[in-house]
């Protein structure tokens, strides 16, 4: 018997934080690593929570490695 309003997939809030993870892993397979990295908080409540994933603040240092992770093989800057 299905729970009356509730899915039987994973809600928004599990998504976004099987994603932060999965984000997470990625960056760290990359040498990047976001101190700041996780689920909004104020997104994740409500009747309706859209579960966003704050990226937050970094070091000049730690932008620039994530620059260099992100720009296609081959490609300096």
């Amino acid at each position: 018997m299905a729970t009356r309003g509730r899915s039987q997939t994973p809600d928004r809030v599990t998504q976004a934080g099987q994603a932060c993870d999965e984000l997470r892993e990625a960056l760290k397979a990359a040498g990047v690593v976001l101190p700041s990295l996780g689920l909004d908080p104020v997104s994740c409540t409500g009747s309706a929570p859209l579960g966003l994933i704050d990226l937050g603040r970094c070091n000049i240092t730690t932008a620039r490695a994530l620059a260099a992770a992100l720009r296609p093989r081959g490609t300096a800057r």
